[in-house]
């Protein structure tokens, strides 16, 4: 088959090499020569494990290419996938400036390409949008004489770090659609990687673009519950990860998300979740849950700090060394990292801050510049600093040679924002210890 994905970012790179590894004759395109620049080179714009060389080997045998040239890409394309990104607004909610241009770009490009029957030419909406996107582009393309276009939703379920798996190993393929050769043709597109019986779930395109918003609220809230709960063992002597297991094993809830720390980020929930609370507001209801979710992650993103000023009191001269500037481990994103919101709190204070990450250091830096020491290796960050904080769990982290580390410090002290080590075990290595929500009264 012949697809077209419109963007080259996370969601987009992803689609187009999978589609490619399944066979298809896929072409990426993106206004940004630079990403395309850097493409062609058998380079990535981003970090993803395990990406570079799907897209090496699919470039190298012909079924995965890139341009910038949008009228070639999408003319003799089956499939085509907009996958650009959609921001929030200063409002919160999302901005689809970039949805309507490509909208508009589609429109003058299809008007002359023949109608075919149900099927034969499909646009499919892969980027998170509010409910009503896909009616808007429907009316638009015909709007613009592009009537016998199809328009589908497809709402993605990647996980940046693992977003190969998720998309080649889906729990479920959601389609949104208004006819049934659409949906037989996305099936038939989507059958190489639903072998293991997941299902392919077909339904009205609204539902589709809520199904997407409804998941990353529920998980979300999932975060800022356990956060929450976390924050209420501090204060009462519990410890968050023996209730974590507690609960955990309720068949009802499970384990997934219930992981505290300083607060979730990244690209989806934080936009999401404004997107979400502003379809509401626009339709005169007001969801409650949901905002107590941002809420409660936005405050989040302070404990950590909270338990560093505590701790030291004046924080004016001291060095401070951060592991972990990426939002999630296994990603150079950084897009309303909780790390961020630490560093401007302790930087408003006076600390002076040694970070390192394994593969987000050069997107801290366009943002900070020489604001922050940046450290090429985990125990270089920790050398004469007054405390060492544990911001994202990358697993190298996990077990490191906590001798040296203590020989390190100036003061033998560790903020850990994600629970990966245990108390006990740290307190009788010789460090002071403050971890989330583990009964420390802190």
């Amino acid at each position: 088959m012949k697809i077209a994905v419109i963007g080259t970012g996370y969601v987009g790179l992803v689609t187009a090499t999978c589609f490619a590894e399944s066979g298809n004759d896929v072409i990426g395109i993106d206004k940004d020569e630079r990403k395309i620049a850097i493409l062609h080179d058998n380079r990535l714009p981003i970090y993803e494990p395990g990406l570079l060389e799907l897209v090496t080997r699919n470039r190298r045998e012909g079924r995965l290419t890139f341009t910038t040239d949008f009228a070639t890409g999408v003319r003799a394309a089956q499939f085509i996938f907009i996958a650009v990104g959609t921001p929030q607004d200063a409002d919160g909610d999302a901005d689809l400036s970039s949805i309507w241009a490509v909208t508009a770009s589609l429109a003058s490009v299809l008007k002359d390409v023949p109608a075919g029957p149900p099927g034969s030419k499909i646009v499919v909406m892969k980027s998170t949008v509010p409910v009503g996107t896909n009616r808007g582009i429907t009316d638009r393309l015909a709007a613009a004489g592009c009537g016998h276009i199809d328009v589908a939703s497809n709402p993605e379920f990647l996980k940046e770090g693992a977003a190969l798996d998720d998309f080649m190993k889906p729990d479920r393929v959601v389609v949104g659609v208004r006819k049934p050769e659409v949906t037989e043709a996305l099936r038939e597109l989507y059958g190489p990687f639903l072998r293991t019986e997941h299902p392919f779930l077909s339904m009205t395109p609204e539902s589709a673009e809520m199904t997407k918003y409804a998941a990353n609220a529920m998980l979300a809230t999932k975060i800022s519950f356990i956060n929450e709960t976390a924050n209420l063992c501090d204060r009462l002597g519990a410890d968050i990860n023996d209730v974590r297991r507690g609960i955990g094993h309720d068949a009802r809830i499970g384990f997934q998300f219930l992981f505290p720390g300083p607060g979730y980020g990244g690209s989806c929930f934080p936009k999401d979740i404004r997107a979400i609370i502003g379809m509401g507001r626009k339709n005169g209801l007001k969801l409650n849950l949901v905002e107590s979710v941002d809420a409660v992650n936005e405050a989040q993103k302070q404990v950590l700090f909270q338990k560093i000023q505590k701790h030291y009191g004046n924080l004016a001269g001291k060095t401070l060394a951060i592991w972990g500037l990426a939002f999630k481990p296994r990603t150079d994103d950084i897009r309303d990292a909780p790390a961020l919101a630490l560093i401007d709190a302790l930087l408003a204070k006076g600390a002076i801050l040694r970070v390192h990450d394994p593969e987000a250091m050069a997107n801290v830096r366009e943002i900070y510049k020489d604001r922050l020491i940046y450290c090429d290796r985990p125990y270089g960050a920790v050398e004469s600093a007054d405390g060492l904080v544990i911001v994202t769990e990358w697993q190298e982290f996990r077990h490191p040679d906590f001798e040296v580390i203590r020989r390190l410090l100036k003061e033998p002290v560790i903020f850990d924002g994600r629970n990966i080590y245990e108390p006990k075990t740290m307190e009788s290595s010789g460090f002071t210890y403050y971890g989330i929500g583990r009964g420390q009264r802190s």
